[in-house]
């Protein structure tokens, strides 16, 4: 897909949202998009070291934690606009992600997903002990109800959403068909061979584990304006971590597109659940989805489309 194909795509959902929520006066088609969009953007974000290297990160919910408490720390000193905490949530959490990544991409496999799970847990721990972000009992955030030539507050932010989610994937492309992306597949592939060839494999995961962290970060900055309250439990929601995951496993793991179709999919089966059944059903829809996928199309839905045209071509 070109670029000017993919924007005048996203440009046309964009609009498309907009119109609905307008002819219908409901606030909520803006707040159901945005949250998709934020799975875009964290499916997206986890692809780059989860799918790219092979890397399977458990601690998504700590990134997008770090990105919301950026704003929170920021927003009680001075009130800055919503693209500067987004870059701010995206510095923070991609120094994390460097950090994490150093001390921890020795480690392989199951041993790798425990060290990040853990990584969770002890910012989790630090947040509630720290009481100028709110500690265990959250921090309260009032934004304004407009925006200036563009309507509620809530469009404002699902705007903001959507240019992050294009950036997102548009780095991912980038990333996919670069020298980093081939150096990423092959430490996927066989990790020691790329070493003894040559590849520094330390260096292109500790790029992949902060880049991945910063978007990480980036989507979770707009989420206190977006709920106005935060606490532990509500920024370190198991659910990130859980559908930064199956997303990209649903759609596909080895491209961009699968993260941006699992995404959709997925996110958008969570909202029509949450109006029509409940919340509480939506790890559930998620692990009797993946389950599915895990046994009839263990590559995803791009890897069985690929295999459909290949059989195709193959005739």
């Amino acid at each position: 897909m070109r670029w000017p194909t993919f924007l005048a795509i996203a440009l046309a959902v964009a609009l498309a949202v907009a119109a609905v929520a307008r002819f219908y006066g409901n606030e909520y088609y803006f707040i159901a998009a945005y949250v998709v969009l934020q799975y875009v953007v964290l499916a997206t974000a986890w692809n780059i070291l989860g799918g790219y290297a092979g890397y399977v990160n458990f601690g998504s919910a700590a990134f997008f934690a770090a990105g919301a408490y950026t704003t929170i720390a920021f927003h009680s000193v001075v009130s800055l606009p919503i693209p500067v905490l987004i870059v701010l949530g995206g510095i923070v959490s991609g120094v994390i992600g460097f950090i994490a990544g150093y001390l921890t991409l020795r480690l392989r496999g199951v041993f790798f997903a425990i060290a990040t799970l853990a990584l969770a847990v002890v910012l989790q721990t630090l947040i509630i002990n720290w009481d100028h972000v709110g500690g265990s009992r959250g921090a309260y955030l009032l934004r304004a109800h407009e925006f200036p030539y563009i309507g509620s507050y809530m469009q404002y932010l699902f705007l903001m959403m959507l240019l992050l989610a294009v950036v997102a994937v548009s780095v991912a492309r980038l990333i996919e068909r670069s020298w980093l992306g081939f150096g990423l597949a092959a430490i996927r592939d066989d990790e020691a061979a790329a070493e003894a060839s040559g590849v520094p494999t330390l260096r292109l995961k500790l790029i992949a584990t902060t880049v991945s962290g910063a978007f990480m970060g980036m989507a979770g900055a707009p989420f206190p304006y977006m709920l106005g309250y935060v606490d532990p439990a509500s920024a370190f929601n198991l659910a990130y971590a859980v559908n930064a995951i199956a997303m990209p496993m649903i759609g596909g793991t080895t491209t961009w597109v699968g993260p941006v179709i699992g995404a959709i999919l997925l996110g958008t089966i969570q909202q029509v659940a949450t109006v029509t059944i409940s919340s509480a059903v939506n790890l559930l829809i998620v692990g009797l989805v993946l389950i599915g996928f895990v046994i009839l199309a263990p590559n995803g839905i791009v890897g069985l489309f690929q295999q459909w045209f290949g059989k195709r071509r193959a005739r």
